[in-house]
């Protein structure tokens, strides 16, 4: 079973009943050859553990910083072989490989003149009508209520210049929502079908129903990532004569184009949220940018009067005062767990919920 570094430094320490089972420098030659990964290391992340005590075939967790300042955990295997499938052969940090998408570059079209209307004309466009010589946003905008003035009033202060130059409608376009949510991107097109901002068209699917800080069933919410999930509600709901089958909270801001957030199990009668998280299959769940989300979910879900308890997998470590560190889903897990609820809510006030 894979662990954290501390956890596996302990084992070796008892196993060879040494205070250092393994020298500094005793597997500086194999991590010779992968200079990239040495730099990538710290030992302030790894419990002052340095590399060259690490064999590369141990199966433990460690810590890694990029040039960039993305940290990621993984094994040392993993950052040897770096599999194509979730990390590109040529970069060390997984952000950095996402952010490294290749950019089509469009060359200059020849300037083709200009339609009647004023606005440029496109050579690549088949659209056409010989009766009328105007661009196909003019054409196109004939079709609807809404007038070119009114379109660019739609749209980002940054993007109105640019718009009111398009003679198409396939163009993406930053968008402002008339009720104050973030601006968005799309194009043309979806904003004259009327699929404009997605925090209100996400809302009106149950979020809107409901009032900020109540919970409820959401048509949204996602499948439960992993079994563990589910064998933890169970084990809470054997414990606790609560109704655990509502999936979502409303909060006041958007998350993730959603006016609602969805804890892994909802205790609406605490209103307290419980979380249950691992770094995954490949070590990048609820780390770096992941941990970033996590945190700010939980701020939405106090500002909505709700309280948070994440059992956290090592090698992560907490987030909140009342997080739970564990390494799976056990009875006395659950224990723990109830506990934290007794500290938010207060003990007899729990204890009136215990079955």
């Amino acid at each position: 079973m894979t662990e954290n570094v501390a956890q596996w430094w302990a084992r070796r320490q008892w196993s060879k009943g040494l205070p250092v089972p393994y020298a500094v420098g005793a597997y500086r030659a194999d991590w010779q050859r992968y200079p990239t990964v040495v730099r990538q290391f710290h030992p302030e992340l790894n419990g002052g553990i340095v590399l060259s005590q690490i064999p590369p075939a141990a199966d433990v967790y460690v810590q890694w910083e990029c040039d960039a300042g993305h940290r990621f955990i993984a094994t040392p295997e993993e950052q040897r072989s770096r599999p194509g499938g979730t990390r590109r052969r040529s970069a060390w940090c997984p952000w950095c490989s996402e952010e490294a998408v290749p950019r089509r570059i469009r060359t200059p079209e020849p300037d083709a003149g200009l339609h009647v209307c004023g606005h440029a004309r496109d050579l690549r466009r088949i659209e056409n009508d010989p009766d009328d010589d105007r661009c196909y946003l003019c054409r196109r905008l004939d079709r609807t209520s809404m007038t070119r003035e009114e379109l660019i009033a739609l749209a980002a202060p940054g993007s109105r210049v640019a718009l009111s130059h398009e003679n198409g409608t396939a163009t993406r376009y930053s968008w402002q929502c008339a009720n104050g949510h973030p601006s968005y991107s799309a194009t043309v097109e979806r904003i004259l079908g009327g699929r404009r901002c997605p925090v209100c068209r996400n809302a009106r699917r149950g979020a809107d129903r409901v009032r900020v800080g109540e919970a409820f069933l959401s048509e949204l919410a996602p499948r439960p990532a992993s079994a563990a999930e589910p064998e933890l509600k169970r084990r809470v709901a054997a414990r606790l004569a609560v109704d655990l089958s509502l999936n979502a909270v409303r909060v006041a801001r958007p998350f993730y184009n959603q006016l609602e957030v969805w804890p892994d199990i909802v205790v609406p009668e605490l209103r307290v949220a419980i979380e249950y998280d691992t770094i995954g299959r490949h070590g990048l769940e609820h780390v770096g940018p992941r941990e970033a989300s996590d945190r700010r979910k939980d701020r939405l879900l106090r500002a909505a009067g709700w309280e948070v308890v994440r059992v956290r997998c090592s090698p992560l470590a907490p987030l909140g005062p009342h997080d739970v560190v564990a390494s799976g889903v056990t009875d006395a897990v659950v224990e723990r767990v109830l506990a934290a609820l007794g500290a938010i809510r207060g003990e007899l006030f729990v204890a009136a919920y215990l079955a």
